[in-house]
């Protein structure tokens, strides 16, 4: 499916889904605890549903009806799946589950899409090796999934590398389950926020970790149960940067509503960043919306995206429209994610007539010069077939986004619901 966009304003009210992020998070610790819990306002993207498949393969059921999500959990006591469990392209769902797995007294084989079976995954299964699990790849040349695990882990002393922090989440989620002390030193913590994110779920559910205020050492006691309890999920900040920079960038006025300022998710700093650029943004926190003014001159600025990988894709983009160099670094993490972003976005935004420094760590994106209509391709990447659809929407002549259905792992109806607000994007199957 390909999308072809031409340069437009946009106008109106739009409410963002539910946030991927905790939605995953709600289901996993929800299979986990006694009883029923509900979750209102899930995000209902294909990898929320893989986390969903992943729950109900471990022993635990989920009704999906309405605006809600009715789970029962297994009240700790996990079930060895019956089949091979298929992560979809969560990477989040992927290393959880393996940690999951690490519990059970039992073989689990977890694999995933073609994009899973290339994400790295050996440093976790040498820490859960530690623990006197047994955990390994079936191809044993490549650092990915699928892998096998079979249990049970022993509370140890478990080393992490941290870079990739859904890893540090499994663990973490994991643990209580055990009977005894695990204690979790990490080496390199980064994407802090989505770690912040795990630990206020589990104290949600009434379950404690003792960590210290560097996020490098944490002590789970166990076993400890998760209750069941009845959650709202927040809007998504990674998917609001996608209008949020399409309202920037174009000369229009949008309202987004249903955000919440002070909820935990790291992806909110791309609002403060966008007014530091220059940016019309009125921020109204009681009311959990926001409106921006769109057109305005903007400057490039300088970002630490460690904590903020996710808002790569948004940045580039907003960067190539701004004057001057924006300069993004921190980005170890976001070569890690569903494709390299830093060598996508370079590939893809050169190609429309930005150009782009790269280094190891860094990019550097001179804008001021526009965008050139052309067309780009997706690499089946979510985010970053959002962000050059935002990029059409002020580029000189057409624009074709090839594979844009990729956006329903995170953002369903992303298209329809910017076409309500004026984008007029057109999808050619």
């Amino acid at each position: 499916m390909k999308a072809i966009i031409k340069e437009n304003n946009i106008s109106g009210k739009v409410m963002v889904p539910g946030s991927k992020s905790h939605t995953i998070r709600a289901v996993i610790i929800a299979t986990l605890a006694e009883g029923e819990s509900i979750i209102k306002n899930p995000l209902t993207s294909e990898d929320c549903k893989s986390a969903v498949r992943v729950a109900e393969a471990f022993g635990a059921t989920c009704e999906m009806k309405n605006n809600e999500w009715i789970m029962q959990g297994v009240n700790g006591k996990l079930k060895v799946p019956d089949n091979v469990v298929d992560c979809g392209n969560s990477g989040t769902t992927t290393y959880i589950a393996c940690a999951m797995a690490a519990t059970i007294e039992g073989a689990t084989v977890i694999t995933g899409d073609e994009q899973i079976r290339r994400r790295p995954i050996n440093t976790l299964l040498e820490s859960i090796s530690e623990t006197g699990a047994t955990a390994f790849k079936t191809r044993p040349s490549i650092d990915a999934p699928p892998v096998v695990i079979k249990g049970p882990m022993e509370p140890k002393n478990i080393r992490l590398e941290g870079k990739i922090s859904p890893q540090v989440s499994g663990v973490l989620i994991s643990a209580p389950l055990l009977n005894g002390t695990t204690v979790v030193d990490v080496e390199n913590p980064l994407e802090i926020s989505y770690v912040k994110m795990t630990l206020d779920w589990m104290e949600k559910h009434g379950v404690h970790v003792e960590h210290k205020d560097d996020y490098k050492r944490y002590v789970i006691k166990g076993p400890q149960k998760y209750s069941p309890v009845n959650s709202v999920i927040p809007s998504d900040w990674s998917g609001v940067a996608f209008p949020l920079i399409g309202a920037v960038m174009t000369n229009s006025e949008v309202t987004i509503d249903g955000v919440d300022f002070n909820d935990v998710q790291g992806d909110k700093a791309i609002v403060d960043i966008l007014i530091s650029m220059g940016a019309d943004i009125t921020k109204d926190v009681e009311n959990h919306r926001m409106t921006i003014r769109g057109g305005k001159p903007l400057k490039g600025v300088e970002v630490d995206c460690k904590d903020i990988p996710d808002t790569l894709p948004a940045l580039s983009v907003i960067g190539a429209y701004a004057s001057g160099e924006m300069k993004m670094t921190g980005l170890e993490v976001v070569r890690l994610k569903e494709t390299d972003r830093v060598a996508v976005m370079q590939e893809e935004l050169s190609k429309m007539g930005v150009e782009v420094e790269v280094g190891l760590d860094h990019m550097t994106i001179k804008g001021g010069r526009g965008f050139q209509g052309t067309m780009v391709e997706s690499h089946d990447d979510h985010r970053v077939a959002m962000a050059l659809m935002m990029a059409g929407l002020v580029a000189e002549g057409e624009t074709i986004v090839n594979d844009v259905e990729c956006a329903n792992i995170s953002f369903p109806n992303f298209i329809n619901i910017m076409n309500a607000i004026g984008a007029n994007i057109e999808i050619l199957s």
